[in-house]
């Protein structure tokens, strides 16, 4: 099992004025450390007017400057979100490949939707279309990466004329695609299109045996690659927090997770919200009291001594989940809380996870024909090369110039460059 980060930039009231510039200086310190401590991935969402919950809103912003503080650590989109109305798929699949140039091809490209009213309204998006959205504009964005010159696109939702999109990612054919997966069919989505499922925390390891059963036989079965490599795993999100003493991780640890699974709810469940003034950290002090101190958690948790959180992480890689993404940083724990626990937990419990790895390997080469299989749909599937047109690549059109009327020295430019246009479109032929 490989371990990640997720750095949601949670901020509770109340602020000061150099709150968030404190929040990012931090963020970028612990996967600095991180990445010396020997953790696999940093993940980073986007969301967008999640006050207090999550700051998150241009992940690709901060993991470009992470990947100038780190030299192995790889750096996740978790998730870039694709209805157009966010993001424009040209716009990402240039932002992303500049990422993975200058992080020398440490990308990792997660994607999804929202099912949150706010930032899906913010943005004027249609939610029974949401999800064909983000699959139309996958689709496109892996053609923009492996194709040269990229045919174009007339669809539903991405209507893109024939370019040539540059830069290219540097990891070939592209890097590694990730899917947000909220329930089983979102979890079968990922598994026929060749995405890796980017999971919430199980309630036990039976769910989440059910839930690796469920990928893993309909990516035998079903898979028709979206990309032109495939990424069969399974990564979970998971509270986490680790200190010596049971007691006080639990305090400090369960504290954080019970913000976070207040303010998801909040934003994704049941929450009215006024923009700029609902104080989501005051309602999760009331809501504390009302529940005796520990607001209920969905699902486990890594939060605990290293010898729990060990147990932990091996009974879920026992059953098929490939990395336990380890929501490190969340309600009122501090930086030097933070990272005490990561260190803690590179010093105890790492250095017992590497025989997990091993059978991760093995369950990776017992896929392997299955992999080859879905490549060769994927193949087959594809579509015909077109021919890409000529385009007008100049300013708008403007008036004839008569050389002949201007003055001696304006007239020898003018003609230079008319000559230079003649060559120049000549090569069209």
């Amino acid at each position: 099992m490989r371990l990640g980060l997720y750095f949601p930039f949670q901020l509770p009231r109340p602020w000061g004025p150099d709150s968030e510039g404190r929040l990012f200086d931090e963020a970028l310190d612990q996967v600095a450390l991180a990445d010396q401590l020997g953790i696999d991935y940093a993940w980073v969402p986007e969301q967008h007017f999640t006050e207090e919950y999550s700051h998150s809103s241009a992940p690709e912003i901060f993991l470009a400057a992470a990947s100038q503080r780190t030299t192995r650590i790889r750096l996740g989109h978790g998730i870039a979100l694709l209805p157009p109305a966010y993001n424009d798929p040209v716009r990402v699949a240039e932002r992303t490949a500049a990422l993975d140039l200058v992080s020398g091809g440490r990308v990792e490209f997660g994607v999804g939707d929202s099912k949150s009213r706010i930032e899906l309204e913010g943005f004027g998006i249609d939610p029974d279309q949401r999800r064909e959205m983000t699959r139309e504009a996958l689709a496109e964005i892996v053609r923009m990466w492996i194709e040269t010159p990229y045919r174009g696109a007339a669809g539903a939702h991405v209507s893109v004329p024939a370019r040539n999109i540059v830069p290219k990612p540097r990891r070939r054919p592209h890097p590694p695609l990730w899917m947000a997966c909220s329930d089983d069919e979102t979890v079968a989505r990922a598994a026929r299109l060749g995405l890796g499922a980017l999971t919430h925390s199980f309630y036990n390891t039976d769910e989440a045996e059910r839930v690796a059963d469920l990928y893993f036989e309909t990516f035998r079965r079903e898979c028709v690659p979206i990309g032109v490599s495939v990424n069969p795993q399974i990564a979970m999100l998971n509270p986490f927090y680790c200190h010596q003493e049971t007691a006080v991780a639990r305090q400090r640890g369960l504290d954080a997770a019970g913000f976070m699974g207040f303010a998801v709810r909040h934003y994704y469940s049941f929450g009215r919200h006024e923009p700029g003034h609902t104080d989501l950290w005051r309602r999760y002090e009331r809501v504390r009291e009302e529940f005796g101190g520990v607001v209920p958690l969905r699902g486990t948790h890594a939060v605990g001594s290293p010898e729990e959180i060990l147990e932990h992480l091996r009974a879920f890689a026992a059953v098929g989940i490939d990395q336990a993404i380890l929501a490190h940083q969340g309600g009122r724990l501090t930086h030097e809380e933070i990272c005490e626990s990561l260190r803690l937990l590179a010093r105890e419990v790492m250095p017992s996870m590497r025989f997990l790895r091993q059978e991760q390997r093995k369950r990776r080469e017992a896929l392997q024909p299955f992999i080859d299989a879905a490549l060769a749909r994927r193949a087959a599937a594809d579509r015909a090369p077109v021919e890409v047109p000529f385009v007008d690549a100049y300013g708008r059109t403007r008036p004839a110039i008569d050389a002949g009327k201007l003055p001696p020295a304006v007239r020898e430019q003018v003609e230079d460059l008319q000559r230079m246009a003649t060559v120049a479109r000549s090569f069209e032929s």
